[in-house]
């Protein structure tokens, strides 16, 4: 996902729109911190982005990015996305992207779960995110 972002943030840069930044912890409104250390109290060594307004904690694994949760400035919990292994997606997925967007390679995957518990797929290839539903249902590109 790192690489991702730097990639967002270079494409960014070039049109005059940033989509993600590093933020440094004392950027972080104390509500943000004060939820994430509530709903997340086993995570340690947390990297934080802005993105489109909302916070997201970023810790866990190698990458220092297996999970990765959003929040809005009020503290508010939006959703939370863990890695997983691209083999642990819905069967449904990989022949969507191979039929759609020819010739991409899903790089990573995760799962992700939205405030209200409903549970989602997300697909990163170089053209950005796709959403999928816990069916495997194709939902957006992100």
């Amino acid at each position: 996902m790192k690489k991702k972002l730097s990639f967002l943030m270079a494409l960014g840069l070039a049109s005059g729109v940033v989509t993600a930044q590093d933020v440094k912890l004392k950027d972080i409104p104390a509500a943000v911190k004060s939820a994430l250390a509530t709903k997340y109290p086993a995570a340690t060594k947390v990297t934080w982005e802005k993105e489109k307004g909302n916070y997201e904690a970023n810790w866990g694994g190698k990458s220092g990015e297996d999970n990765s949760a959003v929040f809005t400035p009020a503290g508010n919990f939006v959703e939370i996305v863990n890695a997983i292994k691209i083999s642990a997606l819905p069967q449904s997925i990989a022949p969507y992207v191979a039929a759609h967007y020819k010739g991409a390679k899903i790089k990573e995957a995760g799962k992700v779960t939205d405030a209200a518990g409903k549970t989602f797929y997300e697909a990163e290839i170089k053209a950005g995110d796709l959403i999928f539903d816990e069916t495997g249902n194709f939902v957006k590109k992100d």
